[in-house]
């Protein structure tokens, strides 16, 4: 892909790297000249100083042929203008944006561009390991609304049936690591000892999900 990443800051240098060490065509634009020091010796992507919302800075870094467009600036309103741009100007196929005051979610909502909102995501998983600490999420969907949890059943589940364990709109099995190979589960799959299950789970069900995990385990 061709990302262009506006924002040379810790986020966005790293985000750079990590996107050149798998192959992908990354320029990044930062306001400051002196933030491409952020950025390792020989890195092979470009560098542009400029506002990452002027079109002439965009058209620069190649916007009209990119895939990826991602805001992560130290200003919520430059990622928004800029995100914006990308999106509706240039009709970039993914647009990323980082916010820092949560209430703004909602604008970047209505116009369509999915938002990384630091402060909420910091706090809410602090909160779910502290309340919840065997049930650390592997991965979390929108602005940690849904998880994905895995957690190895307690042996006195064994026998019954995974789909047991679904609550409507709360909890979902999708998928169990037994002896060393994943499956999906059918309807009737029994549990064995020792399988490792995922949950897809609403992060308010977590506490009903560690009220049966935990239940042999005494905590």
């Amino acid at each position: 892909m061709r990302v262009i990443i506006a924002g040379c800051g810790r986020a966005g240098s790293m985000l750079a790297v990590q996107l050149v060490a798998e192959g992908h065509d990354v320029r990044v634009i930062d306001r400051l000249s002196r933030t491409r020091k952020r950025l390792p010796a020989g890195f092979p992507g470009q560098f542009h100083e400029g506002n990452a919302y002027s079109r002439e800075v965009l058209e620069a870094a190649g916007i009209e042929h990119a895939d990826a467009f991602v805001a992560v600036t130290s200003g919520d309103n430059s990622n928004v203008v800029g995100a914006r741009t990308a999106k509706e100007t240039y009709r970039v196929p993914i647009v990323l944006a980082r916010i820092y005051d949560p209430r703004r979610a909602d604008i970047y909502r209505e116009l369509g561009i999915p938002t990384i909102a630091s402060v909420r995501w910091t706090v809410h998983q602090i909160h779910q390991m502290l309340l919840h600490r065997h049930l650390t999420p592997e991965l979390a969907f929108g602005n940690g609304e849904t998880l994905l949890v895995r957690s190895q059943l307690p042996a006195y589940l064994t026998g019954r049936r995974l789909t047991e364990f679904d609550v409507d709109g709360e909890i979902r099995v999708v998928e169990v690591t037994r002896a060393g190979r994943s499956l999906v589960p059918a309807h009737d799959t029994p549990t064995e000892p020792g399988d490792l299950v995922t949950f897809a789970v609403a992060a308010t069900a977590l506490g009903r999900l560690r009220g049966f995990l935990d239940k042999e385990l005494g905590t």
